[in-house]
């Protein structure tokens, strides 16, 4: 930053400091390139951050665009480019506005091959199919939906958003809009845009509004045409806490002892997007330290991680989860993460390796933590190594939040206090705002069942029983279930009773 004699300073951006109406007056490509950014009236004087004096020739134009005399004003780079994308992000049109203003005939406009990471506010001059999908993304990132679907039917398109685990349709565009609409997202993900028949995998790396996020793409042929979902994984997530996933003290303090441990296997369980890996890599970052040699092998590398060797499956090759875990062995690590046990070769790899000395980390799909046990022994793991070498089993499940803004306390009814066995007086319940866009849920947290191995559990594992024995015993050692869990922090207000037994009720 220059100093400009005689030019005022300011250190931040403040609401107050802004009036909205001038933003609009300047294209986001303009400030972002001369940073510059209007303020507000003075005096009959527009207000104007700059942040040096190369800065300075690109006022006559916002005088001009604004129409009013310009008294500059020195803000730091990083306050004005944190101004930018905070309010140009308000203003930037709606998926829906976008849709109400296509036009058929200017839908031969899908262009040119979307360029390295750009920011999506940047583009919205581009052709209408363009704008729609670039709308769609940037209101995805501000709502904080995981996934978009573009899904094609006989006479109409949907496209839904799945937020906090739940789908809702956003916008149903007009049918014509449909192929063209597939093909932006295959030419921005890198995809065969001819190739209609077979399903596709790609991946587009964004900025949205300052944000990096990568987007993983798959589309498939359905009766009414192709089919794309978008999974949206914000790059920052990689770097979660343990604290920050919705586990007690005592599971937090359990599981960084068993960290610490030179060997053995730690299994994360539940059915997709219950957020096994996520807990794997929040593991992962409190045990990476320079005198670790860390190495995953993933379906697919969802984050990168700093200071991580992280192995992407390509089963076209014959590089599978067993066969690249054989490879790992030969590359002297401490802590090996697989992403996911599948079958017999993978399970027996991951034991020899814990058995030899190495902490592994892996997924399993079942339904609660005991069943692991007996699911891994379906496989065909013998129990004498299943015993010596498994530590614990983290079975969890993902629960939306209920809003702070709009939760409204109410009295529990007996029907309700029998679900617990210490009843809260009160209990939270939804109500929706415009803060959580009227569903009364504000994001996500974990409930947890987290089976300890213990000396006496290992011995029953021996006699191979089922799952139930193993559940009995495991509680009561002091294993709390999912469903207690989650009442936990239903009775705590965190959420609502409805969304624990939405959640749990299988189990």
């Amino acid at each position: 930053m220059e100093p400009l004699d005689g030019v005022p300073f300011k250190e931040r951006i403040e609401e107050r400091d802004v009036d909205t109406a001038f933003i609009g007056r300047l294209p986001l490509a303009f400030v972002k390139r001369n940073l510059v950014f209007p303020l507000r009236e003075c005096d009959g004087r527009l207000l104007v951050a700059i942040t040096g004096s190369k800065a300075l020739y690109a006022l006559d134009e916002v005088e001009r665009a604004c129409g009013l005399p310009i008294s500059p004003v020195i803000v730091p780079r990083e306050a004005v480019v944190n101004a930018i994308h905070r309010f140009y992000e308000r203003i930037s049109g709606s998926a829906e506005e976008v849709v109400a203003g296509l036009q058929e005939e200017s839908l031969e406009a899908i262009a040119s091959r979307f360029e390295e990471p750009k920011d999506l506010l940047d583009l919205a001059d581009e052709a209408p199919v363009i704008k729609l999908l670039n709308s769609l993304l940037f209101q995805a990132v501000k709502e904080r939906a995981s996934d978009i679907h573009i899904e094609p039917f006989e006479k109409d398109v949907d496209v839904r958003f799945r937020r906090d685990g739940v789908l809702s349709t956003v916008i149903s565009p007009p049918k014509v809009v449909q192929e063209a609409l597939i093909s932006r997202v295959k030419i921005m993900s890198g995809l065969d845009i001819a190739e209609r028949r077979l399903p596709q995998d790609g991946r587009i790396r964004l900025l949205v509004a300052g944000k990096d996020i990568d987007v993983r793409v798959s589309v498939v042929p359905t009766s009414f045409g192709e089919r794309a979902v978008l999974r949206l994984l914000d790059r920052k997530t990689g770097s979660l806490r343990l604290s920050d996933l919705g586990l007690s003290d005592n599971q937090v303090a359990t599981l960084e002892r068993l960290l610490n441990r030179n060997n053995g296997i730690i299994l994360s369980t539940g059915p997709t997007g219950s957020g096994k890996t996520t807990t794997l890599y929040a593991a992962l970052n409190r045990i990476n330290t320079e005198e670790r040699n860390i190495i995953t092998i993933e379906d697919p590398v969802e984050y990168q991680l700093r200071g991580i060797g992280q192995i992407q499956v390509n089963s076209k090759i014959g590089l599978t989860f067993a066969s690249g875990l054989r490879s790992i062995l030969r590359q002297d690590p401490d802590i090996i993460m697989v992403g996911e046990i599948r079958d017999l070769e993978t399970a027996e790899m991951a034991i020899q390796a814990s058995l030899t000395g190495h902490l592994v980390l892996s997924t399993l799909h079942t339904n609660n933590a005991p069943s692991a046990v007996t699911r891994l022994v379906d496989m065909g793991v013998q129990s004498y190594l299943l015993s010596s070498s498994l530590t614990a089993v983290i079975a969890q499940r993902l629960i939306r939040v209920l809003c702070e803004k709009c939760k409204k306390e109410h009295g529990i009814t007996d029907k309700e206090a029998a679900l617990f066995s210490d009843p809260p007086k009160a209990i939270f319940k939804p109500t929706g705002c415009d803060a959580c866009l009227k569903t009364g849920y504000s994001g996500q947290t974990g409930i947890f069942e987290f089976l300890d191995v213990d000396n006496d559990l290992k011995t029953l594992i021996l006699k191979s029983p089922d799952a139930t024995t193993i559940a009995a015993h495991a509680v009561s050692k002091g294993m709390k279930t999912l469903r207690e869990d989650g009442l936990l922090k239903a009775a705590s207000g965190m959420t609502s009773l409805e969304e624990v037994i939405r959640v749990t009720e299988e189990d």
